[in-house]
Parts: C-alpha cells; sequence; structure tokens
C-alpha cells in the first residue's frame, strides 16, 4: 500500500483514556487522504481526548492507531516532535506569542521544527498567509487582529510544515457566526487543496452549510454520525 492509498488515520479496539479513566471503548475508524470529517458530541464525551490521542498528547494504552504512518500504540517518546510535523493543530483558544509579530510567531515554529534559512522561512511564512487570506500581516501584533484574523494565523501556523491532516478542535468556538463560516471557507479551501481535516465542533449550522462525513462520540462510543 502506498502512502497516499493508505488511511492517514486508522484505529482499531482503541481505547481512549484521560489519566486513567477510560473515556470512550472499542474505536475503530479511518480517515482517507484528503478527507473532511467532523467530530461532534457533547462536552466531556471524549472528543478532545480522542483528538490529543491522535496527536500524541495521550497515549493509547489498548488496541491499535496508525497515524500519518506512525503507529501510536508503539510509538517512543522521542518521535512525537515528528508525529506532530506531518498533523496541524488548530486549537480554539488562539495561543499566539503576544509580544511577537504574526511574522515572528510562526517563523518561531519553523525554526523550532529545524528550517534554518531565512529566505525559505519567509517565503513559506507568505505562503501560508496568502492561503488564509492574510497576505499582507507579516508585521502586525497579534493584538492589532480581529478573533477571525488571529485564527487565521493559528490555521497559517498549522499549514506551515505542510501537514497530511489538520486536526481542529472546535476553532470556531469563540468566533461569532459570521466570522466562523468565514473560517470554514478558509478550511475547506485547505481541505479542496488536498489536506484531510478532522473538525471537532457543537456548530450543527455547519454540518447543513457545510455538509460532510460525520463521527459522534456518545456514551463511552464513537459512531459514525
Amino acid at each position: 500500500m502506498t502512502e497516499s492509498t493508505e488511511p492517514i488515520v486508522r484505529l482499531e479496539r482503541a481505547d481512549i483514556y484521560q489519566g486513567d479513566r477510560p473515556v470512550l471503548n472499542d474505536v475503530h475508524f479511518e480517515i482517507k487522504n484528503g478527507e473532511f470529517v467532523y467530530l461532534i458530541g457533547r462536552t466531556g464525551s471524549g472528543k478532545s481526548s480522542l483528538m490529543k490521542t491522535l496527536y500524541g498528547d495521550l497515549w493509547l494504552h489498548t488496541g491499535s492507531a496508525k497515524v500519518v504512518g506512525y503507529e501510536l500504540h508503539n510509538i517512543k517518546r522521542a518521535d512525537i516532535p515528528f508525529l506532530r510535523r506531518r498533523i496541524g493543530i488548530v486549537f480554539q483558544d488562539f495561543q499566539l506569542l503576544s509580544d511577537r509579530s504574526v511574522e515572528d510567531n510562526l517563523s518561531f515554529v519553523l525554526r523550532a521544527t529545524g528550517w534554518d534559512q531565512q529566505s525559505k522561512i519567509s517565503k513559506r511564512i507568505a505562503e501560508v498567509l496568502m492561503q488564509v487570506g492574510l497576505g499582507t500581516s507579516q508585521k502586525r501584533m497579534p493584538h492589532q487582529l480581529s478573533g477571525g484574523e488571529q485564527q487565521r494565523v493559528v490555521i497559517a501556523r498549522a499549514m506551515l510544515n505542510e501537514p497530511r491532516i489538520l486536526i481542529a478542535d472546535e476553532p470556531t468556538g469563540n468566533l461569532d457566526p459570521e466570522v466562523g463560516d468565514q473560517i470554514m471557507q478558509v478550511f475547506r479551501t485547505i481541505n479542496n487543496a488536498g489536506t484531510a481535516i478532522l473538525m471537532a465542533t457543537h456548530n450543527y449550522e455547519f454540518l447543513k452549510k457545510f455538509p460532510a462525513r460525520t463521527i459522534k462520540c456518545e456514551n463511552g462510543t464513537v459512531s459514525e454520525g
């Protein structure tokens, strides 16, 4: 199986834990290359724990999972940074460095992941900012940006290392509906260009406006929505 045809995410008989407390049992699902998938469920249903397991923030104790080529049930702690370079992670709270410009926030990530040529760093930053509709915002500070613009920077940051999948945990949760729709359009554009997306959301309007496959966390299980 080539990398392009193998699922980007595959879980089999996986039990998801938050600390020593099981939150999801016997989880099976796959996400294919370029697929857009919603993850829905009530607060406390295990959505965030499932996502954290996929990017190595929580350990997988039982069952198996393979994400962007890494077997999570066998992964070494030293390999987790390499796993995360192939995954873009978008949080609800922006987590931008408030004392640095947009450009410096993005440059910080690239240098931390091994980029060292300034010309390549500048070129990649310009590319991702164009991708999210912020092509002229390199020198602005986070406090000079609206909430929607800050979230666009966060998405740009997640795209820096050309991930095969974006994992987004309630990315529009702090935004008003109109801005949330604009952010969804950014995600759809990225998805149409070939990046898979797994997005947790409480916003059921999105499921109507931007229909896609849905996975639901409920009563300790995961099922197709």
